[in-house]
């Protein structure tokens, strides 16, 4: 049974958003990061960068599969995290605790198009 928290907003494509004030933490799902296994490398994008909401910002690679992250919303990284690239596999023990990157959101009305926890819950099954 995957870990799903509620209050975050969830994408078709697994990542979640953790929202606070104007920022927005993104990460993988816990159940991605289970359907990936274990995770040897985070491809993240640069401080300042814009990300795009339904674009990709990046990539996770597991021992056998790598995932391109899709952006759940739109905005300017303003913090990537760093204790990924020495160990990817922090995913692994936490996802919702290891974001991958902060953004300051750009528009917050997008969140609306994202799915809740009971929702994601439907969408996996579980």
């Amino acid at each position: 049974m995957s870990k799903i928290i509620d209050g975050l907003y969830y994408s078709e494509s697994h990542e979640y958003v953790k929202v606070e004030g104007d920022f927005g933490f993104i990460g993988i799902t816990d159940y991605a990061q289970h359907e990936l296994g274990n995770v040897v490398y985070v491809d993240m994008p640069e401080v300042d960068d814009e990300v795009t909401a339904g674009e990709d910002f990046g990539a996770v690679e597991s021992v056998k599969a790598a995932s391109d992250l899709m952006s759940p919303v739109s905005g300017t990284v303003v913090e990537v995290n760093e204790a990924l690239e020495d160990e990817p596999g922090l995913i692994n023990k936490d996802a919702f605790e290891n974001w991958i990157i902060k953004v300051e959101l750009s528009d917050k009305s997008e969140l609306d198009s994202l799915m809740d926890a009971a929702a994601y819950k439907a969408m996996i099954g579980e």
